[in-house]
């Protein structure tokens, strides 16, 4: 069945190491990389659509290309003049990475000023996927309407998914932090949060504390990212367990999670049940961290 997916968020200049002291440059950005990778597992009866803003600068326009030439739908996406992208750098060590950003000025702090085409983009889409960096990059004000619209769409019956990518460099203070993510939450049916970030911020002591947490939010489903561990999904009653697929060599983790979340939603949106469709993301993700960069070749991805 049809169906178009909504992605929200923010697309950035990415600089990843290319060897030999050499930087590639690409385009990057969690909820983007999400996007990118449910297109490339989707089917071509599926609409892509990527929500953000962005300036009238050369790389802008280069960025919608790209965007464009991957199969991403970008009517939904506002140029705002005289702004630009956010840029950030990737360095790796031993196939772990770090991040350096520029992007404090970014036109997609700007995506929810116009109220009334977010508004018109949403109800468009069967489901909308945003994340806690979408919600990072906003004002307090401009995260209120966007909040106020999922919340209109999760109660009009529409699937929305939210990872809280927690990254607290983009927020003033832990307690604004918490609260507005737990909030991005609430207008969520479907939340996939990483053990590691919900234990090291909310204090979870347990994968089961941190699916009752969610669930005492209002939130139907939950599936839990724990790296090497695997996944563990609570849709209904009790939880079952998803094994990760073991990677030969990694090499770069950057999307690893973006990437699950992408190869999950092409499945479960297509009703797979929700353990095939984390037993394909986590295949998805373990191809792409034996791979530089956050956006790899769609040939490389499992069938």
């Amino acid at each position: 069945m049809a169906g178009r997916l909504l992605s929200i968020g923010e697309c950035m200049v990415e600089l990843s190491q290319a060897g030999e002291g050499l930087l590639r440059r690409g385009f990057a950005g969690d909820t983007f990389n999400t996007a990118w990778y449910a297109r490339a597992c989707l089917p071509a009866d599926w609409t892509v659509d990527y929500f953000t803003a962005l300036g009238d600068d050369p790389m802008s326009s280069e960025m919608l290309t790209f965007m464009k030439e991957a199969g991403i739908g970008t009517g939904a996406i506002r140029r705002i003049p005289g702004k630009t992208p956010g840029l950030y750098l990737i360095t790796l060590k031993n196939g772990e990475r770090t991040f350096s950003y520029w992007r404090d000025t970014a036109a997609a702090r700007k995506l929810a000023d116009d109220a009334d085409h977010l508004r018109a983009c949403i109800e468009a889409a069967d489901i909308v996927y945003f994340s806690g960096i979408t919600l990072g990059i906003l004002t307090p004000e401009a995260n209120d309407t966007l909040l106020a619209e999922l919340r209109r769409a999760k109660a009009a019956g529409k699937r929305v998914a939210f990872d809280p990518n927690v990254r607290p460099r983009l927020w003033s203070d832990k307690e604004t932090m918490l609260k507005t993510i737990s909030d991005g939450a609430r207008a969520a049916t479907l939340v996939l949060p990483s053990f590691d970030d919900e234990t090291t911020h909310f204090g979870d002591g347990s994968i089961d504390a941190t699916i009752a947490r969610y669930h005492s939010l209002g939130v139907e489903s939950v599936v839990v990212k724990n790296g090497e561990h695997g996944a563990t999904l609570s849709f209904g009653e009790g939880t079952t367990h998803v094994p990760a697929v073991p990677a030969l060599e990694v090499v770069d983790t950057t999307s690893a999670g973006d990437s699950f979340n992408g190869g999950f939603l092409s499945r479960l949106v297509r009703d797979s049940s929700p353990e095939d469709a984390a037993a394909y993301g986590a295949a998805v993700a373990s191809v792409v961290v034996r791979h530089h960069g956050a956006l790899i070749s769609p040939a490389l991805l499992p069938n």
